[in-house]
């Protein structure tokens, strides 16, 4: 049997995605039923229990295909990144409904109706696809009772220019293991839904985006030669260039996404951990 990622592999002793039989040994083998995230934020996490690790998150309007059910927890592959986890049943709904835009902005609020002085039904983070039916004022109305402020969205295919300046509007959001919105994000999810916004696909996790986004600069002990859009990878570690010196990134030192010198990161991370950095790339 070839060897596949566990993280992007709808696989189980006991189960399996019909697609992999012949690939992967199961008990059993079952197509998936496409179904949609309709919660802001909806954890996927290692096992199905709320207090498992939690290994990233889906956001509204994803499409995700679901493969068990069970007890309150789907057992899910995410269309956009391939990620396989757990996410509890209340957050997805039957079906998928194509969307027409997509937040901008770090984080808007959903109102029961086109008012702002109205009671928020919940928020949506950036990149949240959404179906918007029609507009009314300064609202689009994306389900039912359910508006946000027009301004607050772009056509779905409407791409940021500079992926870095996307980053940028994370400074100082906390460091989350996992997360991947403005209430708590990780190194490799700051890049992720950074390269997402500018129309770049990445994977999740760290060492998925080392293998295949950009391409591999060499460098030295004095760093020179780096500029803006550069990313800069430690083994479990990743980070984004704001300039030829200071490094943004989401990390567990501060608890925070900073920026700050790059060699200062390097020092720091090789102090603590005897690694120094694998590899820098360009877009």
């Amino acid at each position: 049997m070839p060897q596949f990622d566990p993280r992007q592999t709808p696989a189980r002793p006991d189960l399996a995605a019909a697609q992999l039989r012949g690939l992967v040994e199961a008990a059993d083998y079952i197509e998936g039923r496409a179904m949609q995230v309709v919660t802001g934020i909806a954890d996927v996490r290692r096992e199905p229990a709320h207090e498992a690790l939690l290994d990233t998150q889906a956001i509204y309007g994803e499409a995700v295909t679901l493969y068990e059910d069970q007890e309150g927890w789907g057992w899910v592959q995410l269309a956009r990144d391939g990620y396989v986890g757990y996410i509890a049943m209340a957050a997805l709904a039957e079906g998928w409904a194509e969307p027409t835009h997509r937040v901008t902005v770090t984080r808007t609020f959903v109102y029961q109706c086109p008012d702002i002085k109205m009671p928020a039904r919940r928020s949506s983070p950036l990149g949240a696809a959404v179906r918007v039916r029609a507009f009314q004022g300064a609202f689009a109305q994306v389900g039912d009772c359910a508006f946000v402020f027009a301004d607050h969205l772009k056509p779905y295919d409407a791409y940021e220019k500079d992926f870095v300046s996307v980053a940028e509007r994370f400074l100082h959001v906390p460091y989350l293991w996992g997360g991947k919105t403005s209430l708590g994000i990780d190194c490799s999810g700051l890049v992720q839904i950074s390269l997402e916004a500018a129309g770049l696909a990445a994977p999740r996790d760290t060492y998925m985006q080392e293998k295949s986004i950009g391409v591999p600069l060499a460098f030295d002990a004095d760093l020179t030669g780096l500029r803006r859009g550069d990313v800069v990878f430690w083994r479990g570690h990743v980070g984004i260039m704001r300039d030829e010196t200071h490094l943004l990134h989401a990390n567990a030192h501060h608890m925070l996404v900073v920026s700050e010198p790059l060699r200062t990161a390097r020092d720091r991370i090789l102090g603590k951990t005897l690694q120094g950095i694998t590899s820098i790339k360009r877009l």
